[in-house]
């Protein structure tokens, strides 16, 4: 019989222009990232549009390396783009509005600690003016070593602050660094008095105060006065007092807060800026006549999804917007009060590090809902059940005219007659009315009787059909499985829905023809993938278009914007480690070129976080195996084997190779 159409879209012409527009890659890219004219993904990571890597040919270099995906591939220059974006736009709108003071980004390394990456933001930041921010001891500890030898670079220290972490500020003070901690709770500003005087040291001091605007989106709740850190404003009059009665007033130099990360709506924003604005012209009337840094936190959003909305994926701002509006609203509070117009600092670390890293990940296989009911098998199997005395059940005949009358009369009408018989046919077969053959013709004339009504509905010129046939497409897509933890590389996707932009790294001048989810190698149910990014409006959509598997051949998967927070929230779940991270760096002529390979974590490595001893391990496989060699279950030549096995499994990569 005709194949029936599966849940694939129309295999017509198809150009990279067509790629772009149904994965959105104009839209998140950036600039950074296109389609090129072969059908690959291309890394633009300067102003030069000549000069950019093909990730196709970059992965088929790695691997011809040894290095095998999944991989994370880090771009430096793009990271370096993204430093110079940040002062560009900042000192833009500084010498436009005529504002008086400077600005400086602290990178928080909480966004992604790898010491690679941080040595480079060190490295590129020097030159603009940049620093760091530590929000923990350990933090702090790394930032001190990172800064040797820049003690100009600004360090703003938060996080909850105990004796150590306030006595090591101090004593870096001493060093001639420049650093700040900043006051979160009352007690801590007593520890700074303490030290300070022990060590007749006069620190420069920061305070975070409880703002009243709150931020929007996912993370709103770190603003307002239910935020986690910082002083009501009555402890915020009681510490000036305090630093007063100290004769220490002249110490304070920053004022603080924070309205929330990923600050999607630039209403909120504003409001906020006032907000501080206004705060640092009072706390000067108060008599800090030398504070002169207000530090705005994080919040500067990554449109993620490319739809430039305020929904929690993307933002409704340009990075020039948020820079003019925080260096108006700022100049315009300082004005009306005539106070000078502070320094400013953002601690913009998810704008900063997203856009700089990719993973790459390459599909094992595929899981799929057949489209053919293949009738013949239909009828023997239903002949073969009646000849055991099994009478065909209506249900399943009424699968079979649905099927049949597709043709004829209305998709929505035969799939409406599916979904009551395939209820039917689970209600008889959960009775023990039916056989394990005759539910199994059932549920491949309902998936084929499926798959007919999604290739109706993606025909269906005014999208009517697709609109009624609610989950049936998500229900009825295929599952590619991926090599690769979500868990470990991807825990924003898994933990709180964050999207992230994925495509196809190759083949983009070929119509993708099925639609599927993704799935991890975690034995979890919930290591998938089931929310993409949507072009056409939606908030998500809940399957992605993808290729047909070609026999020998690889396809690999691009997950883009990955450079925040993923690399160092991840899991070791089912034993999974870190990937492969490879720094790239574009050269004069256009070629890429590698720099540091950071190899991903061993089977030996992520035994001995979790305190296995991989030797005590092996001496009782030994055991193990000498006791069947002496029963004479095993030849000594495959014991010998399995203990060779044994090592090189140790000392091989986590994922499939």
């Amino acid at each position: 019989m005709t194949a029936i159409p599966t849940n694939a879209l129309t295999n017509d012409s198809f150009s990279s222009e067509d790629a772009s527009s149904l994965y959105g890659v104009e839209a998140w890219g950036h600039g950074y990232f296109s389609v090129g004219s072969s059908g690959t993904i291309e890394v633009t990571p300067t102003d030069d549009l000549a000069r950019h890597i093909d990730l196709f040919q970059l992965v088929n270099g790695l691997q011809a390396r040894g290095i095998h995906t999944p991989v994370l591939l880090r771009f430096s220059d793009l990271l370096a783009s993204r430093l110079h974006e940040l002062r560009s736009v900042f000192d833009d709108a500084i010498a436009e509005h005529k504002y008086q003071g400077q600005y400086a980004c602290v990178y928080p390394i909480k966004v992604n600690q790898q010491r690679f990456l941080c040595e480079e933001i060190r490295d590129l930041g020097a030159g603009l003016g940049y620093g760091f921010e530590a929000g923990s001891k350990p933090e702090l500890l790394a930032v001190l070593g990172l800064t040797e030898g820049h003690d100009d670079m600004p360090i703003v220290c938060n996080g909850f602050k105990d004796d150590e972490y306030v006595e090591t500020v101090i004593l870096a003070t001493k060093l001639g660094r420049h650093i700040i901690p900043v006051v979160e709770q009352f007690v801590e500003l007593e520890r700074v008095i303490r030290f300070a005087k022990q060590y007749s040291v006069r620190p420069r001091i920061g305070v975070r105060f409880k703002p009243g605007s709150r931020g929007a989106g996912r993370w709103e709740s770190s603003g307002g006065m239910r935020s986690k850190f910082g002083l009501p404003v009555s402890e915020l009059l009681k510490a000036i007092e305090r630093l007063r009665d100290e004769d220490m007033l002249d110490c304070l130099r920053l004022v603080h807060f924070h309205v929330g990360s990923q600050i999607c709506d630039i209403r909120q924003l504003k409001s906020a800026i006032s907000e501080i604005g206004h705060t640092y012209v009072e706390l000067r009337r108060l008599g800090a006549v030398n504070l002169d840094t207000v530090d705005i936190g994080g919040g500067l959003g990554v449109d993620y999804d490319g739809s430039q909305s305020s929904s929690a994926s993307s933002v409704n701002y340009t990075v020039r917007e948020y820079a003019a509006d925080v260096v108006y609203r700022l100049m315009t509070a300082c004005d009306d009060a005539k106070q000078p117009h502070p320094r400013i600092i953002s601690e913009s670390g998810r704008a900063i590090a997203s856009y700089s890293s990719v993973l790459i990940v390459d599909v094992l296989g595929r899981s799929e809902f057949q489209a053919d009911p293949d009738l013949d098998w239909v009828q023997k199997t239903l002949q073969a059940e009646e000849k055991r005395g099994e009478e065909t059940p209506q249900p399943v005949l009424d699968l079979l005219n649905a099927f049949n009358a597709l043709d004829t009369h209305e998709p929505l009408e035969c799939y409406h007659d599916a979904i009551q018989a395939r209820e039917e046919t689970m209600s008889l077969f959960g009775m023990g009315y039916m056989s394990l053959p005759t539910r199994a013709v059932a549920e491949r004339l309902f998936w084929a009787i499926g798959q007919r009504v999604i290739a109706f509905a993606d025909a269906d010129p005014d999208g009517a059909l697709a609109d009624q046939i609610g989950d049936l497409r998500e229900q009825l897509c295929d599952i590619y499985f991926l090599n690769f933890s979500l868990f470990q590389s991807l825990p924003d996707s898994w933990a709180i829905d964050q999207l992230f932009p994925i495509c196809p790294i190759h083949r983009l001048d070929e119509r993708p023809t099925r639609r599927g989810i993704l799935a991890d190698i975690t034995c979890d149910s919930d290591g998938k993938i089931s929310r993409f990014c949507s072009t056409e409006g939606d908030e998500f959509k809940s399957s992605l278009e993808l290729h047909e598997l070609n026999e020998g051949e690889p396809y690999y998967l691009g997950i883009f914007l990955v450079g925040a927070y993923q690399e160092v929230l991840g899991d070791l779940h089912n034993l999974f480690g870190d990937t492969h991270a490879v720094h790239v760096s574009i050269d004069d002529d256009g070629s890429w070129s590698i720099g540091e390979v950071v190899e991903g974590d061993s089977v030996r490595d992520v035994l001995g976080y979790l305190q296995f001893n991989p030797g005590e391990i092996k001496k009782a496989i030994r055991r193990d195996m000498e006791r069947a060699v002496r029963e004479g279950r095993m030849p000594i030549e495959e014991g010998r084997a399995m203990l060779s096995f044994y090592d090189d499994g140790l000392d091989g990569y986590t994922y499939l190779e």
